[in-house]
């Protein structure tokens, strides 16, 4: 048997089945899923063949059944970023976690737990709190900015998401009071006093 283009992915040499699609004759050399994959596993799967997975592909929707915040959502840059994650679990004997608060940097604080000491001797403090921080993030700032920085990105995110400026457009409403509250969190923040 001659080798098939191996340009296209995903196919499988040697699949024994016939395309899943009723009165196709063409071998079923790609994998399709019947179904979503759930918590379970990957779900339910079909042969198919090169024109009918592309067809099958074409008709496939990521976001089939969001509303348009959760797909606005899905695709932010930073999505899943402001999720807490769990704690180092501690062994008897162990040392305790790190202060993530205590770094700046959480490779420093990796390597500090597991290099066997803490480097608590000289930690880099943020000289904003939790929630300024958070605000910045908002913004798309580091903490290196001043207040000039933060008001000058305040100013240029309101300008693209606020209604009067941006034609009319309401879509964004979210994102502008998101905007609105960061401004009023920093300018009051006590590093910039």
């Amino acid at each position: 048997m001659a080798s098939r283009n191996p340009r296209f992915h995903g196919r499988v040499e040697g699949a024994a089945a016939h395309c899943a699609v009723p009165g196709c004759p063409e071998p079923g050399e790609f994998k399709a899923p019947l179904s979503a994959p759930t918590f379970d596993g990957p779900g339910a799967w079909q042969w198919l063949c090169l024109d009918h997975v592309r067809a099958h592909n074409a008709r496939y929707n990521f976001f089939e059944g969001m509303s348009p915040d959760e797909i606005e959502q899905a695709q932010s840059p930073i999505a899943g970023w402001d999720r807490s994650t769990r704690a180092f679990a501690t062994a008897a004997g162990a040392d305790p976690a790190p202060a993530w608060a205590d770094f700046k940097d959480p490779l420093d604080a990796i390597s500090g737990r597991f290099n066997g000491r803490m480097r608590r001797e000289s930690p880099v403090r943020s000289r904003f709190s939790g929630e300024e921080r958070q605000a910045l993030g908002v913004l798309g700032l580091g903490e290196d900015s001043d207040l000039h920085g933060v008001r000058k990105r305040y100013s240029e995110l309101v300008r693209r998401y606020h209604p009067d400026r941006n034609g009319g457009d309401r879509a964004h409403e979210k994102k502008l009071a998101a905007v609105l509250d960061a401004w009023a969190t920093l300018r009051a923040a006590s590093a910039f006093a």
